[in-house]
This record gives C-alpha cells, sequence and structure tokens, in this order.
C-alpha cells in the first residue's frame, strides 16, 4: 500500500513543479496529446479490421479469433488514450442546462471544482483498484482464453491505469488553465 501512496504522491509532482517552471506544465501536454495521437493512429486500423472481419465472416464464412481480438485492443486504446486529450481541450459532452447561463467566472467555478472534487479522486481511485489487476496480470503474462487468440491481455488491461494517470494529468492541466483565468494571468 505504501508504494501505492508513493507513486500517486508522484502523479501530483508534474502539478507542483509546473508551478515554479512552465516545463512541467508542457511535458505534461506532450504526454497527454502524445497518447492522444496513439489513438488516433488506431482508428485507421479499427476500421480496416472491423471491416475485414465483417467481410471475412459474412461473405468467406471465415473467422479469426485473434483478428476479432485485436478490434477490442485497437478500440480500447483509441477510447481509453484520448480521454485525457478530450479533457484538456474540452471536447467532452455537457450536458447541463444550467451551467451555459451561468458567467465565465462561474462556470469556471465549477469547471475548477469539477476537476478538483470528481475527476482528480476518480482518477485516483481507478489508479488504485487496478494496481493489483494488473499487475497480477503482468506477473503471469496473463493470455487470451482462445488458443488462437492475441496473447497479449496483459497490455490490453495496462490501458486502465494508463487511462487514469492520462485524465490525472489533464485535469492538472485543466486545474492550471483555469486557476491562471481566475486570477487574470495569461496562459
Amino acid at each position: 500500500m505504501t508504494i501505492k501512496i508513493i507513486a500517486i504522491a508522484a502523479l501530483f509532482l508534474p502539478l507542483l513543479l509546473a508551478q515554479v517552471t512552465p516545463a512541467a506544465e508542457g511535458v505534461l501536454r506532450k504526454i497527454v496529446h502524445g497518447a492522444f495521437a496513439i489513438a488516433v493512429a488506431s482508428a485507421l486500423p479499427l476500421f480496416l479490421v472491423q471491416l475485414a472481419v465483417v467481410i471475412l465472416r459474412s461473405v468467406f464464412s471465415v473467422s479469426f479469433i485473434w483478428l476479432q481480438e485485436s478490434v477490442i485492443y485497437l478500440f480500447g486504446t483509441m477510447f481509453l488514450l484520448s480521454s485525457g486529450a478530450l479533457l484538456v481541450s474540452e471536447g467532452h459532452v455537457r450536458v447541463d442546462i444550467l451551467y451555459a447561463k451561468l458567467s465565465k467566472e462561474k462556470q469556471r467555478i465549477i469547471d475548477l471544482l469539477g476537476q478538483l472534487i470528481f475527476v482528480m479522486p476518480l482518477s485516483i481511485l481507478i489508479i488504485l483498484v487496478s494496481w493489483d489487476y494488473v499487475a497480477t496480470s503482468w506477473a503471469q503474462m496473463e493470455r487470451s482464453q482462445e488458443a488462437s487468440g492475441i496473447h497479449a491481455v496483459f497490455l490490453l488491461k495496462s490501458l486502465i491505469p494508463a487511462f487514469a494517470v492520462l485524465l490525472l494529468f489533464a485535469a492538472q492541466l485543466q486545474v492550471l488553465r483555469l486557476s491562471r483565468a481566475m486570477r487574470g494571468v495569461d496562459a
């Protein structure tokens, strides 16, 4: 448990360093956008592999388990690694009737509280809960249950804490941006 606490505390180090040097913020931004680039790069292969699965099954009555499983891997990569960048770019979906009617200052307060009360604690919870799950998978070098499947389930499961870390980094970037905006400092 101690190592988990130290690891999570280390994840907040960039937020603290960003107060001192803008380079730390740049590193966070590069990590989040680098993961997004990987997510974007998985979109076309995802489409092509899914198309191949459908054509092979429908036209030729042929099915490959490894091909079907690769759709799951590609979708997991695309979805989980893009979440941080979507939060930073505010590309997430808002379902709020009152928010749009509030002043910019009140919107910033709500956004800041949302990052601090919901996004950051949820990210930490996901890391804590998935830690042993992923570690066990790595220790066993977990394989597909199918003989002809992809034998890298441990890599797929590793996307879960990666998602949470990216979301935590994105929330830190948002906290920095919002706190600057509230103080009237240009980014």
